[in-house]
Parts: structure tokens; C-alpha cells; sequence
């Protein structure tokens, strides 16, 4: 499939790239893009969340009133869940949310994100480019020439561009990826994903 590129102007360049078929062709597998976010989104989790239950609180463990003739319920220990300040029943404890998924389901999924975006219109290919300090405003005014400013953007680089990175940073719902670290949730969360001319080959 041939996709035009567009320069830093935000106007044809008169070039196109090649997308393969066998990647932004192919009919999107919805369950495997549900699997694949949902790994993503588990791995983000710390599970370090932790309750103490009755066993572990330091209260004393005596008997805090006689069995019988109180009037009220009989009551063995003040570390008793129904107490205020009594243990948790049941309360979270650290663990792991990871989920595995195999290596071919997740490359399913990120050639479906692909091909998705595809048909949706929201992937633009740009050409290179390298700026030579970090200023923010040379990427806001790229955005505003491709007429995504304000929208949910992944910038794919073919390579670590720290310069790029670092001016890209301070705006809102932009992101900079090489496109070896590209994920699903990435692209599917984007509203326009930005592919570098050069990152395309690398991208495939």
C-alpha cells in the first residue's frame, strides 16, 4: 500500500512509502489487541497495595469481656474485624498483575493496531526529521503544520533522537517512541501516529 509523505511544512512531498500489506493490510484481530492492552495495562500496576488482617495487628490477644451475662455479643478478641481498628477480612496483599502472552498473539495484535489506525485515516508518514537542540516549539509548530495540534500523538523515530525526545516532553498527550518499542496500547490510544519516513522500514 502506498502512503504519501509529507514534509515538515506539512505539504506533499511528492515521495511515497511502501506499507506492507502483510502488516497495515491485514483484517485487525480485535481479541488479540484486547489481550495484548490488557498485559499492558496490568504490567503498569505496582500491587504493592497491603491491609493488615487480625493476625497481624499488635493488639493484645486477652479476652476482652466474660462469655456470658454481658447483654451484648460474646467477643473473644478486640482484634475482631466487626471492632473499629480491627483486621481486614480478606484485604489485598502485594502481588504480581502480570499476564503472559505468547510472542505471535502480540505481534497479531500490533499489526492489527497498524492496520486499524490505517483505516481510520490516523497514521501520517513525515519526513526524517533532526533538529539540532531541543525546543519545543519546533514540534508544536510540526504539529500544527500536519494539523494534529491538540490531539493524542505517538511520534515514531527510527532511532533514539534524545534531542527530539527532550522537546516533545513538556506537550500534553505527545509521546516519542523508537519504533522497536512500539505496543498496541500506544497506538490504539493515539488519535494520529507520526511515522518518520525512515522508521517505517525499521517499523516492518
Amino acid at each position: 500500500m502506498k502512503v504519501e509523505v509529507i514534509g515538515a511544512d506539512g505539504k506533499s512531498t511528492g515521495k511515497e512509502v511502501n506499507l506492507p500489506d502483510d502488516i497495515f493490510g491485514i483484517e485487525p484481530h480485535e481479541h488479540s489487541m484486547y489481550l495484548a492492552v490488557k498485559q499492558y495495562l496490568s504490567a503498569q500496576r505496582q500491587g504493592t497495595h497491603k491491609t493488615k488482617e487480625r493476625g497481624e495487628l499488635a493488639f493484645s490477644t486477652r479476652k476482652i469481656k466474660r462469655q456470658k451475662g454481658t447483654g451484648t455479643a460474646r467477643a473473644g478478641s478486640i482484634r475482631n474485624p466487626l471492632f473499629r481498628k480491627g483486621g481486614r477480612v480478606f484485604g489485598p496483599r502485594p502481588r504480581d498483575y502480570g499476564i503472559k502472552l505468547n510472542k505471535k498473539v502480540k505481534k497479531l495484535a500490533r499489526h492489527s493496531a497498524m492496520a486499524s489506525k490505517l483505516k481510520e485515516g490516523g497514521i501520517i508518514v513525515v519526513e526524517d526529521q533532526k533538529l539540532e537542540a531541543p525546543r519545543t516549539k519546533d514540534v508544536i509548530q510540526l504539529m500544527r503544520n500536519l494539523d494534529i495540534e491538540g490531539q493524542k500523538a505517538v511520534f515514531v523515530l527510527p532511532e533514539s533522537d534524545k534531542n527530539f525526545v527532550l522537546s516533545q516532553r513538556n506537550i500534553q498527550r505527545v509521546l516519542a517512541t523508537e519504533a522497536r518499542n512500539v505496543n498496541t496500547y500506544e497506538v490504539l490510544n493515539a488519535d494520529k501516529v507520526i511515522l518518520f519516513e525512515s522508521a517505517v522500514e525499521r517499523l516492518v
